[in-house]
């Protein structure tokens, strides 16, 4: 504890604002175990960048960590980008301080002469993305903590191709970062490098989203009935409009929902995979007779899909079905215009479903899986520049249509998920039959995900010690399946536990494990890069000979999936 309050005592100089001493002082003589949570560790770049609650320490996002995260970058953009005038765009969203954590961050840059765009006010992180490239900067910062519970914010970093930070630059930033004492920041802002900007990356954002998301003239997009939540997010700024400018005529808001508020107060959590934040919207598509609801998260880079299954009743779609649907939607219509000949490629990750690369593969285009998150998919489109890059996404109800974003944009996929909607209605189908046609075409692939908190120090122990007993006592059966490989990206090697062979992965080394048996069944974990929690992925299939098949067969994978989790003493 001695140690925490020592690092504690080092905040109550004149480094550090009266606001901020007060709050330390107040831990220190109040709240000891809460002052050990925001010491004992700094914030660190995840999978999402820098996310965390919001308050004084290290280990919280505010003034000081904010700053020196900026500061480390400005240091390292001054050092590696030989350019006489450097720029960074910044984005914010609807959280509590996003604005004022956007304008910090954009004093800190103009403070070591970095130019500054700074949006007058909150816009989607796609944009942000569109923007780094759209304005010609070296880098992006978008302070947002995605579908986060409102006290929660964050920091995360573009580079100049518009993708997040990948090797070698988010290791050199962060060695920046903690080289850096807080004293050494740079808070005095030179105004004259700060300039607002808005509508006309606005445009030019929506016009590329209305260009990428819609495939066809011949769609009839005025028949098809939408419900669209913004969840008190950013999304209602980009996503109403994009529907119409597309031809989308007969779309209904969810009014409850449309005021931007970081409090999200008529949901539990502002996350669009959870069914319960998308009650209203379905509620509404039931009273109204639409055909699909969308629900976009507060930084409008993921979205929820619930459409009408074969009883009519709304069903959302997880992550990985809607990637399905939308990956083999690109497909066709890449054939049919001509366009596939052999440069081409999906993106997709290691714990997504692995049904979109038997779909890539069945047109002859080939699947490239890296690590989680959309920044190694940009990785990607950045490795392969004589490559078409068509489409691709993850199981986290995230998709990447085209490359003009290179990050997962929930303004594009809306348009895309709403095209397959409406041209499978106006040809007698629905987005849910589409979905029920490519199980018959290949496999029915049910996928499942459990997410497990353990808050605080302690539970990130837990975490890691769940994660060695996995790695160094690992099952060898599942479900009465024996395992056959274990893939271990933190040692970057691929285990056959029936024949003792190990083989290389050639990724960068990520804390994942992935077990897989014969028949495809599959459980990976990981730890989140930007919440306490662990995630199991399980993944499940079965052929399905006929579409009146379909609920019998998803019962019995669903059953499947029930027996692991239970076998694992998860539940």
């Amino acid at each position: 504890m001695k140690e925490f309050l020592d690092k504690a005592k080092q905040w109550l100089t004149s480094t550090f604002d009266t606001e901020t001493q007060a709050e330390i002082k107040d831990l220190i003589k109040n709240n000891p175990d809460a002052l050990a949570d925001r010491f004992y560790k700094d914030m660190e770049f995840g999978t999402g960048g820098m996310r965390g609650v919001m308050g004084a320490g290290t280990n919280r996002i505010n003034k000081y960590t904010l700053g020196r995260a900026t500061q480390g970058l400005s240091n390292y953009l001054i050092e590696n980008v030989q350019k006489e005038q450097l720029s960074v765009v910044i984005a914010f969203d609807c959280r509590h301080n996003s604005k004022k954590f956007a304008k910090i961050v954009a004093d800190v840059l103009s403070a070591n002469k970095i130019k500054v765009f700074l949006f007058e006010d909150l816009r989607a992180t796609p944009e942000l993305s569109f923007a780094v490239r759209h304005l010609g900067c070296d880098a992006g910062i978008v302070l947002t903590a995605s579908h986060n519970p409102p006290e929660y914010n964050g920091y995360k970093v573009y580079w100049a191709d518009g993708g997040q930070i990948v090797p070698p630059h988010d290791g050199g930033i962060i060695n920046n970062v903690n080289s850096l004492d807080f004293s050494e920041i740079k808070f005095t802002a030179n105004e004259n490098l700060i300039e607002f900007i808005g509508k006309d990356v606005d445009d030019a954002f929506i016009n590329g989203a209305v260009k990428n998301g819609c495939l066809s003239d011949e769609i009839d997009r005025k028949r098809l009935k939408i419900v669209f939540t913004s969840l008190h997010g950013t999304s209602i700024i980009s996503v109403p409009e994009a529907l119409a400018k597309a031809g989308y005529s007969d779309v209904h808001i969810v009014e409850e929902q449309r005021i931007p508020d970081g409090d999200f107060p008529t949901v539990k959590s502002p996350n669009p995979e959870e069914p319960e934040a998308l009650k209203m919207a379905t509620e509404l598509a039931n009273k109204i007779g639409a055909d699909i609801v969308i629900g976009t998260d507060p930084d409008c880079d993921r979205l929820g899909v619930a459409v009408r299954d074969t009883d009519g009743n709304m069903k959302l779609m997880n992550g990985n079905q809607t990637m399905v649907v939308m990956t083999e939607f690109l497909l066709k219509k890449w054939k049919e215009e001509g366009k596939i000949n052999g440069n081409q490629f999906i993106g997709s990750t290691i714990v997504s479903t692995e049904l979109v690369n038997d779909i890539a593969s069945s047109y002859n285009v080939e699947t490239k899986v890296g690590l989680t998150g959309f920044k190694w998919i940009a990785k990607m489109v950045r490795d392969f520049p004589e490559l078409d890059f068509i489409g691709g996404g993850e199981e986290s109800f995230g998709y990447m249509v085209g490359d003009f974003v290179r990050d997962k944009d929930a303004v594009t996929a809306t348009l895309l998920a709403c095209e397959v909607a409406a041209y499978a209605k106006q040809n007698g189908s629905s987005f849910y039959k589409e979905l029920l046609s490519i199980y018959t075409q290949n496999s029915f692939y049910k996928e499942h995900l459990i997410s497990i908190v353990k808050k605080g120090m302690n539970g990130a122990a837990e975490i890691q010690q769940m994660l060695s007993d996995m790695r160094n006592s690992p099952l060898t059966e599942i479900d009465g399946e024996k395992i056959e490989t274990l893939s271990d990206y933190q040692a970057s090697t691929r285990k056959n536990l029936i024949t003792g062979e190990v083989s290389s992965i050639d990724l960068p080394k990520s804390n994942v494990l992935i077990y897989q048996t014969a028949n495809g069944t599959r459980i990976a974990a990981r730890p989140s890069g930007t919440e306490p929690k662990i995630k199991f992925y399980f993944s499940v299939n079965s052929t399905l000979d006929s579409i009146t098949d379909s609920k019998k067969t998803e019962k019995a994978l669903d059953d499947k999936i029930e027996r692991i989790i239970k076998e694992m003493k998860l539940n």
